[in-house]
């Protein structure tokens, strides 16, 4: 993103080569990228653009997430290990559909937004309102703290909702160099 100087860049290059590492060493890079392919393969992203996540969690687990036109990969990366860890069936919806719905169309219609697909904050949000009326939400909530200081890859650059709700979780993040979208205003 050009935020650091070229020769920062250079210089981590070199320390990573005279230590024989590679970027893929990290156990979550792969699998992250695996998610993108099969995003891409099944036609699950948004947009044309099919993204991958993944966290190790604190017992070895490796947790996938993948993007959708409801969903950036890092909300369904979160929910998904969320799940895992409250022991809940993966295939249970822990957002109801009606609030997803209204926040869409809010994102769409009201603030003219393009991109309408709910980012690890806004989602982190809707989880703790959901939790109110829904059990299974609440104990996924219980189980974020344990996520603090787990490894994460995304195949993407965060967006900054993404970002956000990753600080606060206090995640080890790290990204392959890819933009999640073609669009260059991740608000439109």
């Amino acid at each position: 993103m050009g935020l650091v100087d070229r020769d920062i860049l250079d210089r981590a290059e070199l320390i990573m080569e005279k230590v024989n590492a590679k970027v893929e060493d990290r156990k979550v890079v792969l699998p992250s990228r695996q998610a993108a392919r099969e995003a891409r393969e099944t036609g699950k992203g948004n947009e044309g653009m099919f993204c991958g996540a993944a966290i190790e969690l604190r017992d070895g687990t490796i947790i996938r997430g993948k993007n959708s036109p409801l969903m950036h990969s890092a909300s369904s990366l979160i929910l998904n290990a969320a799940k895992h860890l409250a022991e809940l069936p993966d295939n249970m919806h822990l957002l109801p559909a009606n609030m997803i719905e209204q926040v869409t169309f809010l994102k769409k219609e009201i603030l003219t937004g393009k991109m309408i697909s709910l980012d690890l904050e806004e989602t982190l949000i809707m989880l703790g309102i959901s939790a109110i009326s829904n059990p299974a939400a609440q104990l996924a909530i219980e189980k974020l703290s344990e996520l603090r200081n787990c490894e994460v890859h995304l195949t993407h650059i965060p967006t900054p909702g993404d970002e956000a709700g990753f600080r606060k979780l206090q995640v080890n993040l790290t990204c392959d160099p890819e933009f999640s979208t073609k669009s260059l205003f991740l608000g439109d």
